[in-house]
């Protein structure tokens, strides 16, 4: 009971003196609402930039799927790395996407993807370096392809070199922006082509659009084109096989070992990727990012703590005759040491607390803004207010010590 009393008395009147200096209290308070208000929204941003990045490799990549090529790197390569790879592995032609669909198509989903740039004309309208990429009519499958309007090319379309295309939200807005481009032409490489089906809008990936393309049947492509010295194989397990992933890619990976006659024991003379090396690379920059970004915004509330502890010492040095006055009268040390503890902690609780709203306005603001959805996650906003709190017992510990240690004759005698 006499707790509970202490405890109310020592609130009531940190609360009363908070009141009697509000702007004061309002620019102690900036440091402690600057330095949450930073950690819940470089929070937030790193959470959301980790879910866009995760959707739209889903989307690029595709779920349960995998890459076959000469030279695929996730992050950087060094040049000599580089130059080395180039030197020991096979270049991936038609003939390797030929064998591997003779030897495991009945188990796996395979796909060419060759890319170009290239400008697509329409009603002398010029949109500049697009991505033309050539593909199979499984690629749909492969890589969970989602369209807004229309369909895939067929297999039929595909043998038949049928000049049909599927493309992306932003030639669309630059063609055809207020009628649908299903059943229009389109020109590429010096060949008309009719438009069959619109993808999703996708986004950016790697910092280049991924809308700002078109697909057309690897057999087309080839006529257009030629023979490329090298090119990429997309491949996923298919449904009815009961494979997954990894089992997929190890057959895959065996058949081009025999083809390419590889010593048992020697590493892959070609390069594989799968979507989750690609979710590890981005997980490792995002926490390289995150364990840079957030010490620096924690700094911010160890500066708010200081000018807690100022404000607090300045307050005890002018509330000394009430200091004196409350001791005559019988408060001991430590009803002494939680009033003025409660004020900085309220402080901090409070700075806490507006930081924390405002970070997530900003965030649903943003999120609202930009497409990109900035979570706000209960570890940062934890991380926050810990820290918040932390901060306001160590800044007004001393002041506090301070106060309770105060001799009440000297205290009384004060000005």
């Amino acid at each position: 009971m006499r707790l509970l009393y202490s405890f109310t008395t020592a609130a009531g009147l940190a609360l009363a003196s908070l009141r009697a200096h509000k702007l004061r209290t309002f620019l102690t308070l900036l440091g402690v609402i600057i330095g949450v208000f930073s950690v819940v929204v470089v929070g937030a941003a790193i959470e959301g930039l980790g879910a866009y990045a995760e959707q739209t490799t889903a989307k690029v990549f595709g779920s349960d799927s995998f890459q076959i090529g000469q030279l695929l790197q996730v992050g950087q390569m060094s040049r000599r790395e580089r130059l080395e790879k180039l030197r020991t592995n096979k270049r991936i032609r038609v003939e390797d996407y030929a064998y591997l669909k003779q030897v495991s198509g009945r188990e796996i989903l395979y796909s060419p993807y060759r890319q170009r740039g290239e400008d697509i004309k329409h009603a002398g309208v010029t949109l500049e370096a697009c991505a033309v990429i050539g593909v199979s009519s499984e690629l749909e499958e492969i890589r969970d392809f989602v369209l807004t309007e229309g369909r895939f090319f067929t297999a039929e379309e595909e043998r038949t070199k049928t000049p049909v295309a599927i493309i992306g939200e932003d030639v669309r807005t630059a063609f055809f922006a207020d009628a649908s481009p299903i059943g229009k032409q389109i020109k590429l490489g010096g060949y008309d082509f009719r438009v069959v089906g619109l993808q999703e809008k996708i986004g950016s990936a790697g910092g280049q659009s991924q809308d700002r393309v078109a697909f057309i049947p690897a057999t087309v492509f080839n006529r257009i084109y030629g023979p490329e010295r090298s090119m990429l194989i997309f491949a996923r397990p298919r449904p009815e096989s009961g494979l997954v992933l990894e089992e997929a890619l190890d057959r895959a990976r065996v058949a081009l070992r025999v083809r390419y006659k590889t010593r048992p024991g020697a590493v892959d003379n070609f390069d594989t990727i799968t979507p989750d090396s690609i979710r590890e690379f981005i997980n490792r920059i995002l926490g390289v990012i995150g364990a840079a970004v957030v010490p620096i915004t924690l700094i911010s509330l160890v500066v708010g703590g200081i000018v807690i502890m100022n404000i607090m010492l300045v307050s005890v040095t002018e509330r000394t005759r009430e200091i004196g006055i409350r001791k005559s009268l019988g408060a001991r040390q430590s009803d002494l040491m939680l009033q003025f503890l409660l004020e900085a902690v309220m402080l901090s609780l409070l700075g806490g607390g507006i930081g924390l709203a405002g970070g997530w306005a900003v965030a649903a603001v943003a999120t609202a803004i930009s497409g990109v959805t900035l979570k706000v996650t209960m570890p940062y906003v934890f991380l926050a207010l810990g820290v918040s709190s932390v901060v306001g017992i160590a800044s007004g510990w001393y002041p506090a010590l301070r106060a309770s240690r105060m001799n009440p004759v000297d205290a009384l005698r004060s000005e």
